[in-house]
């Protein structure tokens, strides 16, 4: 094959399609591909900055978060995140897969904080002001401790 035909950038974007193909066709999750693709959006949001009500790429809250990723995903959710644990089905935290959607106690106010289970112990998130939507361990000793319950939505 001739160097006009090949090119290393364009075997990496291959193999990453290919690579995201097999992912996206081994779904193990009983809550389906839809929650999978949310959590999949979710995550090629990560870098984007906290903004308080935020709900768009140029800026998230936690439950704008999910909103935007879910919605995109063709599920529709509640906004915030107290609607969001209301509408979700309970599910205990031995039973989550990627997608779920994680809720948190931050302060007195009870529920006050979700992510998305993106699996491996890992969530996506929007943090607070000044940071940027990332990847936090519900292993970690802060999250660990505030962790209330688990949620599907289908």
């Amino acid at each position: 094959m001739g160097s006009a035909f090949y090119s290393p950038r364009i075997a990496l974007v291959m193999a990453g399609l290919l690579l995201l193909a097999g992912l996206a066709g081994c779904s193990s999750t009983p809550s389906g591909s839809a929650t999978h693709k949310g959590a999949a959006i979710a995550q090629s949001m990560a870098g984007s900055p906290y903004r308080y009500g935020g709900a768009t790429p140029r800026g998230f809250d936690c439950s704008g978060l999910v909103y935007y990723a879910y919605r995109k995903a063709g599920i529709s959710v509640p906004r915030t995140t107290r609607e969001q644990y209301k509408y979700s089905e309970r599910i205990g935290l031995s039973d989550i897969h990627r997608g779920d959607l994680l809720f948190f106690r931050l302060s007195t106010r009870g529920i006050s904080h979700v992510g998305i289970y993106t699996g491996n112990g890992k969530f996506i998130h929007a943090p607070s002001s000044g940071k940027r939507v990332s990847y936090a361990r519900l292993d970690n000793a802060y999250w660990k401790k505030r962790l209330l319950a688990a949620g599907r939505i289908d």
